[in-house]
């Protein structure tokens, strides 16, 4: 057995002036067994002014956040710089290991997805998900937001409660914060 800790999943969605950030709360030990239901990896970092939610190795999604907020501090909440710089970072350390992590972030201006490699993505359409049941919850996610009213808190929610009925490292402990 594998003994890392993984498995989860992060859903983001801007819509009408409002960024909604849901996580799930399954932490994962190997391929075989649910070591933890509620977990919260959604979390408020910078005074409360950006929102993060991370995906994949706990340690490294963990190492993935401190040193995004140590960026913000940096440059006084500047998400996207932070990112970049972060990014530009990893690249200029040579001895620096990969993190196998990744973070969605957003504050009131900006959505990205930054990764453990060092690429910052901004989704084109306000949508985006990471982790295991990434892809069924951004399908979720993008079909909700162009066909109903819903808010982005509630696409958000219920793109990850698709995507828990079909990942086997997602479940439906739910936890949204909204920017």
């Amino acid at each position: 057995m594998n003994g890392q800790f993984m498995g989860t999943t992060i859903c983001a969605v801007r819509k009408n002036g409002e960024t909604a950030v849901a996580g799930d709360g399954q932490v994962t030990l190997g391929e075989q067994v649910v070591f933890k239901n509620n977990a919260v990896k959604v979390r408020r970092i910078y005074n409360g002014q950006v929102v993060i939610g991370f995906a994949g190795s706990v340690a490294d999604a963990f190492s993935l956040s401190e040193r995004f907020e140590a960026m913000l501090n940096k440059f006084s909440g500047n998400l996207e710089r932070s990112a970049v710089e972060l990014a530009e970072q990893w690249r200029r350390d040579q001895a620096g290991r990969k993190l196998e992590a990744m973070m969605i972030c957003a504050d009131k201006t900006s959505l990205l997805i930054v990764s453990g490699t060092g690429e910052v993505i901004e989704p084109d359409d306000g949508v985006c998900a990471i982790g295991s049941g990434g892809n069924y919850a951004l399908a979720a996610a993008r079909a909700l937001a162009e066909e109903t009213d819903y808010s982005a808190a509630e696409i958000a929610e219920k793109a990850l409660r698709i995507a828990s009925r079909i990942c086997i490292f997602t479940n439906d402990h739910i936890t949204c914060e909204k920017v």
